[in-house]
């Protein structure tokens, strides 16, 4: 039996504090659906330090609620974080109202795939861990064009896990 914690964040509104709200659910080994990398095996987690993943539990899986599609797990780059920014996604400055640490070049992070793709067309894909990677990206970007970015399977391993 496996136990998951979420932390949700409600915002009221008639107030502007925030509060945290502890979700806990718990499920049966068979009830837990394996969820594929674009390698076909078993997803491997991209981060826990920083954490990332739409839910932040360092995965970047595919969920329906997700609708940016964080699917990518990526070693980010400068060049790729400029990039996000100038395109009005600042992933560099810390936001702690949502509990977001901002990042730099070398965090690995679950990216979303549509952005992933206008990065690589633009010259700047970040590198991918393709074991981390949801094959869920592959509705977005093909194998080929992130095999081309991929991090060597034998160095995939972080040391923030």
């Amino acid at each position: 039996m496996f136990t998951f914690l979420r932390l949700t964040k409600a915002m009221t509104s008639s107030s502007s504090t925030t509060n945290f709200t502890k979700m806990t659910s718990t499920v049966t080994a068979s009830s837990v659906r394996t969820i594929a990398n674009v390698l076909g095996t078993e997803l491997k987690p991209c981060s826990f330090d920083p954490l990332t993943g739409y839910f932040r539990d360092g995965y970047c899986r595919m969920e329906s609620i997700d609708r940016g599609r964080h699917v990518i797990a990526a070693l980010l780059t400068k060049e790729f974080l400029d990039f996000t920014k100038s395109r009005g996604n600042d992933l560099i400055t810390p936001r702690p109202e949502y509990n977001f640490p901002g990042l730099k070049p070398g965090d690995r992070w679950c990216v979303c795939a549509l952005r992933w793709k206008e990065a690589y067309e633009a010259g700047v894909a970040p590198p991918v861990d393709l074991e981390a990677t949801d094959t869920g990206a592959l509705l977005y970007v093909n194998i080929d064009m992130l095999k081309k970015h991929a991090l060597p399977i034998t160095t995939n391993k972080t040391t923030n896990q």
